[in-house]
């Protein structure tokens, strides 16, 4: 039985992959810029400079659209963290290092326009949002202690990193405003970008340890949680996220996870040992699991929506 190789041996193995798409990317990336998409002639003063503060009659977007902008406004404000443990996990020397600073600072724009958008516009309570902002990041993200590791980390993201293109791209259309949508549509292009590259990385590693990267893979499906969750009103916004189709467990399950899976060819590999496909045999067991569990949820919310608007109707009638 092969034996695990150490942090330092993965990356030392997977740095041609990562120079190869750190070139990649560099070569497909489009620079931006966020204050193309803020519409800066809706702005006005607060009224700590002699205007007015803000009133929920000056939002234009809906309770589902600003759970959404949010939800993915303060997960983007949570980059020093990420940054730390992705620092920690990659290194910062070579394609690697280089990698963790360009990906950081494309990250930083994401928060920067989104903030700049909802503040402008007037869309949430700027108030309630800076308090949030300081919740969150003073309590940081960090992965949890039996998760750390290259391995683990470059799955998590690969996952993670689709499912807020996702989110994003879904956002945008619930704002029902055509610059949020560009806006939305401009991050969750980079955030495809970046996924593509973790899951490069990731499936080279499971060429050169094929059980090892089966085993974070599978931990890290069987235990996902978006770096949000612990946010002031996570529970709440993504509750409403889910019942109107911004990220629920089906997207999660038919959207991010499977076809990531198929892309790996994981379920058509034959070079895993026997912890290879007992980690494999784990993972399809979850997967049908999860299934059955969207189309559960798929059942109530259809039901439940259709409630609301039979009472919508009999209200109006």
């Amino acid at each position: 039985m092969a034996r695990d190789l150490t942090q330092l041996e993965l990356l030392t193995e997977l740095q041609p992959e990562a120079e190869a798409n750190l070139n990649r990317h560099l070569s497909m990336a489009k620079d931006w810029h966020p204050h193309d998409y803020v519409p800066w002639d809706e702005g006005r003063n607060f009224a700590f400079l002699g205007g007015d503060d803000w009133d929920p009659e000056q939002s234009r977007l809906d309770e589902v659209a600003k759970a959404a902008m949010i939800t993915n406004l303060l997960t983007e404000d949570n980059l020093p963290s990420y940054h730390r443990e992705i620092a920690e996990n990659f290194s910062r020397d070579g394609a690697w290092g280089t990698w963790v600073g360009r990906w950081t600072a494309e990250e930083n724009r994401h928060g920067i326009v989104m903030r700049d958008y909802l503040v402008v516009t007037r869309s949430v309570d700027p108030v309630a949002l800076e308090e949030a902002r300081m919740i969150h990041m003073t309590n940081g993200y960090s992965s949890p202690g039996d998760t750390e590791g290259l391995l683990h980390s470059v799955a998590y993201v690969t996952f993670q990193e689709l499912a807020t293109r996702v989110s994003h791209r879904n956002t945008g259309r619930a704002c029902n405003d055509d610059i949020a949508d560009k806006m939305l549509a401009r991050i969750a292009a980079d955030e495809n970008l970046h996924m593509i590259f973790y899951r490069n990385i990731c499936g080279a590693a499971l060429d050169v340890s094929p059980d090892q990267a089966m085993a974070a893979i599978t931990d890290v499906v069987t235990h996902f949680e978006m770096p949000g969750a612990g946010m002031p009103n996570f529970r709440r916004n993504g509750v409403l996220m889910a019942k109107h189709g911004i990220y629920d467990l089906r997207q999660h399950l038919d959207e991010v996870v499977m076809p990531v899976l198929r892309k790996w060819q994981i379920f058509e590999r034959n070079d895993f040992s026997d912890a290879g496909e007992r980690a494999r045999d784990t993972l399809a067991a979850f997967l049908e699991t999860l299934g059955s569990n969207a189309t559960k949820f798929e059942e109530q919310r259809d039901r439940m929506l259709a409630r609301e608007a039979a009472k919508r109707e009999q209200q109006a009638s």
